[in-house]
């Protein structure tokens, strides 16, 4: 762990020689700025941390020395660094697990009913009011992009943009099927119904930046066709552009100038693999919903919503809190950090522990 440190901190050095140097503006500074953050912290803790192992040498060699009054004093400095130390360690452990890329990103939520009939169309709007106002107490915003109604009242699908600090960190784990447990209004013998929902939670796409690299094109330039006459082109100005890596192909002869003929060429080849791998990311994502929220079958939950007992059950962590009302209300910071905190330590269990 000490070599991965010592290169974040040489890579931290660099940004900062970098930052300082005039006439660096735009998207690479915003860039290098955001990395510096992001790195800070770790390099401040290693700091601290090399320093306590420092100090213990120096506590070591006193400890080994001929003065008592030194050794007694390097006896209590001991217990005090190994103690700083074994606390720096486990610090430094946890800012090294490797971070999720859509953490600080926006998200999509879908809410969409279940097995249940109109009773899970019901639970539907209901869960749409309970993340809109947990969003609210994060002081989120939330932007309703689709929706599909129900008959009584409820909803079919709900599709919702939330933008804010942290949004996807802390909803992603909201992803799954949700099954509730009561008596519906329409049930006139008071029997308990379960009826279920799935939620997907997709990090908002940012916009796919198109960067071709000119080694992976092939430019062929031919004269221009036309129906003759003073307006036939008699030099090679048109320009067929072809992307190697994909097959992409645009051309243009448009123009009477092979320089404008080639600018056009390059922004239909742009478009044309922006369209391409926007079409890729959009079958990722298809699928990455696919596989969060099942078939959307009853058994297939990761918690349970027991109206008649007051309680909310995540399974995944086996957490039940009597708290249904306050939950359904937009508490629900102690259940998104135990999941949180369950997610933390088996991250924790697939890391060395070497130092």
């Amino acid at each position: 762990m000490i070599d991965k440190l010592e290169d974040i901190e040489q890579r931290f050095i660099s940004i900062e020689q970098s930052l300082m140097q005039p006439g660096l503006e735009g998207s690479e500074f915003a860039k290098l700025t955001k990395e510096r953050a992001e790195l800070e912290e770790v390099v401040t803790e290693f700091r601290a941390y090399r320093q306590l192992l420092e100090d213990k040498a120096e506590a070591d060699e006193m400890a080994n020395g001929d003065d008592p009054d030194m050794k007694a004093f390097a006896k209590e400095e001991l217990e005090r660094l190994n103690q700083e130390i074994t606390e720096g360690k486990q610090k430094l452990t946890f800012l090294m697990l490797p971070s999720d890329p859509n953490d600080s990103k926006n998200a999509i939520l879908e809410i969409r009913a279940g097995t249940g009939g109109e009773e899970a169309g019901i639970f539907c709007g209901d869960l749409l009011r309970m993340y809109t106002r947990y969003a609210e107490n994060q002081s989120w915003r939330v932007e309703m992009m689709s929706a599909t109604e129900s008959a009584k009242g409820g909803f079919k699908e709900v599709i919702c943009l939330v933008e804010g600090k942290k949004v996807y960190s802390r909803l992603k784990f909201e992803m799954g099927v949700h099954r509730v447990q009561r008596v519906p209004e329409t049930e006139s013998q008071g029997r308990i119904h379960t009826s279920a929902c799935t939620v997907a939670v997709l990090p908002e796409a940012e916009e796919v930046e198109v960067d071709i690299n000119p080694a992976d094109l092939r430019i062929d330039t031919y004269r221009s066709s036309g129906s003759g006459g003073q307006h036939v082109n008699t030099t090679d100005s048109a320009v067929r552009i072809t992307h190697i890596p994909t097959g992409t192909v645009a051309e243009c002869q448009d123009e009477r100038s092979q320089h404008k003929n080639r600018d056009k060429a390059m922004k239909m080849l742009r478009t044309r693999i922006y369209e391409k791998v926007q079409k890729e990311k959009d079958a990722e994502i298809s699928a990455d919903r696919k596989s969060q929220v099942g078939s959307g079958d009853r058994s297939e939950r990761i918690r349970t919503y027991n109206f008649p007992q007051g309680r909310v059950t995540d399974h995944r962590i086996n957490l039940t809190l009597y708290k249904l009302d306050d939950f359904m209300s937009g508490s629900m910071d102690e259940v998104l950090d135990a999941l949180g905190a369950h997610h933390t330590a088996e991250l924790l269990k697939t890391q060395g522990s070497g130092a």
